[in-house]
């Protein structure tokens, strides 16, 4: 019973087919060569075929339907972001209240014969340190509409303008951030001329250069003065902070015999370095002017700690604003100058 319906269904196709009738919707692919209308025109270019034409010339025929090509990804301005997290201590803190001992100063010791007293000696101070931290936060919106046409990835391209921005606003608060709410730059903090045996803990050291706003003559002489007043065991690991205006003119001094202080990386990947320790460049850094601490020099994985809370939380909120979805992110920070015996800093000032 089954075949003899297929065989029915074969012959009524089959006429349909040589009766040369049009179809109810013109074939657009894969239609069969010798098959009726189609063979038909094929052959004498008429038939009993429906002809229909799409074109992308003018937009009456088509030409609205096929759009413009957009790149799907999405050149930025790349912002200078602040490589001070490269270099510092970074620790990861499970609260906001995040607190560290600093041992300053040293055991006394003292020589005595075999069977006389023995004084008591004093002991470390412990100083306490506590990074100022803040919240970090962005809260973007975009259309439901543009994300549901837009022609790139609108979270994706938003999630990366977040961290793009996210980075260099922490890096600038490393260097200038005044501690409100926010880290504590290591520039921020007090600065006198004296060593470290007499200065006050938390007070970093600074040499002048000779001259406001500039090198006075011997200009060479103050950089290596910078680096001996760092004392040796925070010269392991120390690097040279500065922005790329500053850096511009440190790389044309020359030694009295002709030879550059700076020197370039030798492979790839290697930093520049400048009396044979790294050179970081960093925009936030102020450019050369009267009284302005334009060089920092210093083992910042001794001298400066970033608190992290947690990593960046980016928030998808398509209900507080419909039609429009934000992307709340937010992201806490600290940061502050735990050892100020390891970073060392360029006055261009007179004394």
């Amino acid at each position: 019973m089954i075949e003899v319906k297929a065989d029915g269904l074969a012959e009524s196709f089959a006429a349909v087919e040589h009766a040369g009738l049009p179809p109810v919707r013109p074939m657009l692919a894969g239609a069969r060569p010798g098959s009726g209308a189609f063979d038909g025109y094929l052959r004498s270019g008429a038939g009993a075929m429906e002809m229909k034409a799409v074109s992308g010339v003018s937009d009456a025929t088509g030409g609205v339907a096929i759009p413009e090509e957009i790149d799907a990804r999405i050149d930025v301005t790349l912002k200078a972001i602040s490589p001070i997290r490269s270099i510092a201590n970074v620790v990861k803190v499970g609260t906001s209240g995040y607190r560290k001992l600093v041992a300053s100063g040293g055991f006394a010791s003292g020589w005595a014969a075999e069977t006389a007293a023995r004084d008591e000696t004093a002991t470390p101070v412990f100083n306490e340190i506590a990074p100022p931290m803040g919240d970090l936060y962005a809260n973007p919106a975009a259309s439901q509409a543009m994300l549901d046409d837009g022609a790139f990835d609108v979270e994706q391209w938003l999630s990366d303008e977040i961290a793009r921005e996210f980075a260099a606003a922490e890096g600038a608060a490393f260097v200038n951030g005044n501690g409100t709410s926010k880290p504590k730059g290591f520039l921020t903090v007090p600065t006198a001329t004296t060593a470290d045996a007499t200065r006050a803990f938390g007070t970093l050291q600074y040499i002048a250069s000779g001259a406001a706003g500039g090198f006075a003559a011997s200009p060479e002489e103050k950089l290596i003065d910078l680096v001996q007043a760092l004392r040796a065991p925070y010269r392991q690991g120390a690097s040279w902070v500065m922005n790329s205006a500053t850096l511009a003119k440190i790389r044309k001094f020359k030694t009295t015999d002709g030879a550059f202080l700076w020197a370039p990386g030798i492979g790839a990947g290697q930093p520049a370095t400048l009396l044979g320790y790294p050179v970081v460049e960093a925009e936030d850094m102020p450019d050369i002017a009267a009284n302005s601490l334009s060089i920092a020099f210093g083992n910042f994985q001794a001298g400066y700690l970033i608190a992290d809370r947690s990593e960046t939380q980016i928030l998808r909120d398509p209900y507080s604003h419909k039609p429009f979805v934000h992307f709340y992110a937010t992201k806490r920070v600290g940061g502050m100058v735990t050892n100020s015996e390891a970073i060392k800093l360029i006055k261009f000032a007179a004394a």
